[in-house]
């Protein structure tokens, strides 16, 4: 976020007074919790806020001094608020939240829209399959969670399967496996799925699971602890070893970990930081006692102001990241006491050595990723000043879209599209092209229809225009692009064709330039030329992924959704029931009628339509 002019002067509030009349307003508010929105003499949203208590809550602005420069610089510009009155703080943070989102005031700290975190999850079935899990929760099954990161998840995952060797296939796998899978065999999982195990059995290492995930690890090493005692004193020896593997599993987690509690506890631990302008607000999550990692939170820029403090970031991010996610028992909070702090959440300072430990991480590891992420800043803008000047550009290429077409012998073609922006991949700009009506494997053809649908709505102003576009391919191909911004009137585009070098190797490319006569190889270090081969690249993989989705799809649709009477509750029945296509189409027909929904005549037809 940039900086503008600050003058110091104009802090007293007689000034902002003077542009919009703060006393009359503030008379008529009422002692009650509501949204209040500043706006500048353009009618343009400032600021959106919301008050316990309107009255107080505005009148704080304009009867007080010694307001930090963002807020001085924003009151300067006020010409008028609006205000809504709510019946509760709770509706107030609601509606604060939504108009945040959909006014984008430039004085509001926006954290980006990433509220979908992964939790652990153990099924309802009867051997509960443990699972990573992101999304709506399902009523039969239990959910241990949040995480700060899917790595974190899979740690986790790996040491529950590894101690406590529950099942992570699949439902349809699961019912349809007649010996034990290679997760057995590498001591993963103990085979419910062929009764090498009982379910009473089974469920006591779920139970121990669930115990260690709720953070209750005394209790679960105990439990061990006895087991292992009574199979030594049953001269099971082979089981107490196993079970001593499990303890000491257990132990060297726990004492691995550099900041631990010695109580179960669930605490979120915030910090923010500002350097250079720039705000990053750092949550690390502590559950059942350990330190589970942490997660960095940049915000969107909002326009021209000036940065926000450390206190305004944690506002902000409380306000909008516990707008829905259910808050932890407790919040440490690196900046405290705050002005505003949202219902229903205990925050407060550090309160002993281990706290005080936790937060100096968080603050730490903030400002780590701040200066991460201007290393990442200044690279990126190092790659795109070499690449203009290789390419010899007007202008530094700020928006680079790539485009590349991958098929199987001219089935599924796919056409990807991805964007580079400022240097970094924005993917929620990535797009893709399902081909049809062209001669299978025509690449000319595909590239020609991929660029007519994107280009087609440059052309008519209703999205942006690229700096740069790259062409996975040849001089043909890149000929194609020419002749498709030339019908479009988009001749202006700068495009370069990428074509591979010999034996495909990289680094070998030829650059195939719009108005350079002679094709251009940069040299093999050349930042620019980085560039260019990391975003051909990833638009190789958007397309290939792409591809393999589209033919599974025509593979495992072509027979079994042509039957008649065979909707997509029947289908799904059936594919669950034999565990694929494959499987149906081994079935009898006796055995397709054991299947809900399916009568012996549908049976038959499903069974003619397969052989």
């Amino acid at each position: 976020m940039s900086s503008a002019p600050f003058d110091p002067n104009l802090t007293d509030p007689s000034s902002v007074r003077e542009a919009f009349d703060s006393k009359n307003f503030i008379a008529a508010l009422p002692d009650a919790p509501g949204v209040y929105r500043m706006l500048d003499g353009a009618g343009g949203v400032l600021y959106v806020g919301k008050a316990k208590n309107l009255k107080k809550r505005v009148s704080s602005y304009f009867q007080k001094t010694g307001h930090s420069p963002r807020i001085a610089l924003m009151l300067q510009q006020v010409a008028t608020m609006e205000v809504t009155a709510t019946r509760s703080e709770t509706e107030a943070l609601i509606l604060e939240n939504t108009l945040i989102k959909k006014l984008a005031p430039k004085y509001n700290i926006l954290f980006r829209d990433d509220k979908s975190y992964p939790y652990i999850c153990l099924t309802g079935s009867e051997f509960p399959r443990l699972a990573y899990h992101r999304g709506p929760f399902e009523k039969k099954s239990r959910y241990f969670g949040p995480f700060p990161s899917g790595l974190a998840v899979r740690e986790s995952i790996q040491l529950i399967q590894k101690t406590f060797l529950l099942r992570t296939c699949e439902e349809a796998v699961f019912a349809h496996r007649s010996r034990p899978c290679l997760m057995h065999q590498i001591k993963r999982c103990k085979a419910p799925c062929v009764g090498l195990i009982s379910a009473t059995n089974y469920a006591a290492d779920v139970k121990l699971a669930e115990l260690f995930l709720k953070g209750r690890h005394a209790e679960v090493i105990d439990d061990l602890g006895s087991r292992m005692a009574a199979a030594a004193a049953e001269l099971c020896f082979e089981e107490a070893a196993a079970l001593r593997d499990q303890i000491k599993a257990l132990q060297t987690v726990l004492h691995r970990q550099y900041v631990s509690s010695t109580r179960d506890t669930d605490v979120d631990i915030i910090g923010a930081v500002v350097e250079r302008g720039e705000l990053c607000v750092n949550l690390a999550m502590v559950r059942g006692g350990l330190h589970m990692g942490d997660r960095a939170f940049f915000p969107k820029a909002m326009g021209d102001c000036a940065p926000p403090d450390a206190a305004d970031g944690l506002s902000a991010f409380l306000a909008q990241h516990y707008a829905e996610q259910t808050p932890p028992p407790r919040i440490l909070l690196g900046t405290f006491p705050l002005d505003d702090i949202p219902e229903g959440i205990n925050a407060g300072p550090a309160r002993n050595e281990m706290e005080r430990a936790w937060l100096e991480m968080a603050l730490g590891n903030a400002k780590l990723a701040l200066s991460s992420r201007r290393q990442a800043k200044t690279r990126s803008s190092n790659r795109l000043a070499a690449l203009q000047e290789a390419l010899q550009l007007a202008e530094l290429p700020n928006r680079i879209e790539c485009f590349d077409i991958s098929h199987t012998m001219g089935e599924g073609t796919v056409a990807s599209c991805v964007v580079c922006v400022d240097g970094a991949m924005k993917k929620s700009d990535y797009r893709r092209f399902n081909i049809t009506g062209i001669v299978p494997g025509d690449d000319y053809a595909a590239m020609r229809q991929a660029l007519a649908r994107r280009y087609e709505k440059v052309a008519a102003g209703d999205t942006v225009a690229p700096d740069l576009v790259l062409i996975d391919g040849g001089k043909g191909q890149h000929g194609v692009a020419r002749d498709v911004f030339a019908e479009l009137g988009l001749d202006h585009l700068v495009s370069v064709g990428v074509a591979k070098g010999e034996d495909r190797k990289p680094g070998l490319e030829t650059l195939f330039v719009h108005g350079r006569s002679e094709p251009l190889q940069l040299a093999m270090d050349n930042p620019g030329f980085h560039l260019i081969q990391e975003i051909r690249d990833e638009a190789h993989r958007f397309a290939i992924v792409g591809h393999r989705a589209r033919r599974a799809k025509a593979r495992s649709r072509s027979t079994l959704e042509d039957v008649a009477g065979v909707g997509p509750t029947r289908r799904r029945s059936l594919l669950a029931q034999f565990g694929g296509l494959e499987g149906v189409k081994a079935a009898t027909i006796e055995d397709l009628c054991r299947v809900d929904g399916i009568s012996r005549r549908l049976a038959e037809e499903i069974h003619k339509q397969l052989h």
